[in-house]
């Protein structure tokens, strides 16, 4: 048996008959911009050779697209392109979730753009307009398509005012979403220039507001809401006040409160306009005790003594103003809420009055009355 040759003479050095050292080396790690540069090298050559960079990493991986992290700006949606994008939300009934019920509005809340006003003097505000807009929707359908509903307004909000936007954004919306019924709601702060009591001095009142028009069953309704703020002062706290003064000689004073009366009232189809400031000196005629934007000593007094002389419960109040609405032919259906947040309790005293089917509600929103909260 021959002798195997030494290994040391398999790893000789033909140039210098010295074994030459066969050194193990640990591969250098490569650090984070190094592997960039590998990356960027990879995905070169992926798109030259059309090669799915995935592929080089073997088993599973292969399945997965190589996707860009970059955003492509000059990227343009042509037609066709937009043909190919998926619609699950204007879906086949198969795709429906829970019961196959028709839903009786369905839309978006807080849509806010610039709407012009017109005022009774002849000018314009252009305010800014928190929008509610539904639909009803047909149970073996799946849903609508909201973005609808925001660009119709944009087509009508420059160039129309108000109930005009509010109309002509629900035919192009009912014929867009091919719904039966349709509901938008318009709220806003509307300015108006306000005299104190007595110095003269005027300042600009902001009264909380919404127009509103609902289209059901080919009918439509319009109607108009108001919060008006006043000072309610208890009347009999007033005649308790006034016995400590007359029968011991105590200085007393009666309590009153900031109070919000929500009034909302239909439209009469075909009736004059009723503009805002009209419905605030209703209001105003009803209950004069509303709160003041400037007063000087002589203002405050006299709104003192405008109170004492309109004491009223809360009961009072929605009373009061449901006969001042009830005499207005423009007006039709009407709905008064009354809040009296009062500094005796802890708690508020309320009241509901309304007239026609239109408001009839015999179940209350329970957050209802804490809306009524006015915040200066």
């Amino acid at each position: 048996m021959d002798d195997p040759t030494p290994i040391g003479e398999m790893l000789m050095d033909p140039a210098d008959e010295r074994p030459a050292r066969r050194e193990r080396s640990t591969p250098a790690v490569p650090d984070r911009e190094a592997a960039e540069r590998a990356l960027a090298t990879l995905r070169a050559w992926a798109r030259s050779s059309g090669t799915p960079l995935s592929a080089l990493l073997g088993g599973n991986a292969a399945a997965y697209p190589e996707l860009s992290r970059e955003y492509p700006a000059d990227f343009a949606a042509d037609a066709a392109y937009i043909a190919t994008l998926p619609d699950l939300q204007n879906g086949p009934a198969s795709l429906i979730r829970g019961a196959r019920a028709a839903i009786q509005h369905v839309g978006i809340s807080n849509f806010r753009l610039p709407i012009r006003f017109r005022s009774r003097e002849g000018g314009e505000h252009m305010l800014e307009t928190s929008v509610t807009g539904t639909v009803s929707l047909e149970a073996e359908k799946k849903g609508i398509n909201m973005s609808r509903i925001m660009r119709t307004f944009y087509r009508h909000a420059e160039k129309d005012f108000s109930f005009e936007v509010i109309e002509a954004t629900l035919d192009d919306y009912k014929a867009d979403l091919e719904s039966l019924d349709a509901r938008i709601l318009m709220r806003f702060s509307y300015p108006m220039k306000r005299r104190s009591l007595r110095s003269g001095l005027e300042g600009w009142q902001y009264y909380d507001m919404a127009l509103e028009v609902i289209d059901q069953a080919g009918a439509r309704t319009r109607v108009i809401h108001l919060d008006y703020v006043y000072s309610s002062t208890c009347p009999c706290s007033l005649e308790l006040s006034e016995h400590a003064r007359r029968e011991r000689g105590q200085m007393a004073t009666p309590h009153s409160q900031r109070s919000v009366a929500r009034l909302s009232a239909e439209l009469v189809p075909g009736s004059e306009t009723l503009w805002f400031e009209d419905l605030v000196e209703m209001c105003n005629r009803a209950v004069p005790t509303e709160t003041q934007v400037m007063v000087k000593r002589e203002d405050e007094q006299a709104f003192a003594e405008l109170n004492a002389a309109n004491p009223i419960f809360v009961e009072d109040a929605v009373r009061l103003f449901y006969e001042t609405l009830a005499g207005e032919p423009r007006i039709g259906d009407f709905r008064v809420i009354a809040s009296h947040q009062e500094s005796l309790h802890s708690h508020d005293a309320i009241s509901i009055l309304t007239r026609g089917a239109l408001f009839a509600a015999p179940s209350l929103d329970p957050r209802l009355f804490a809306t009524l909260h006015h915040v200066g």
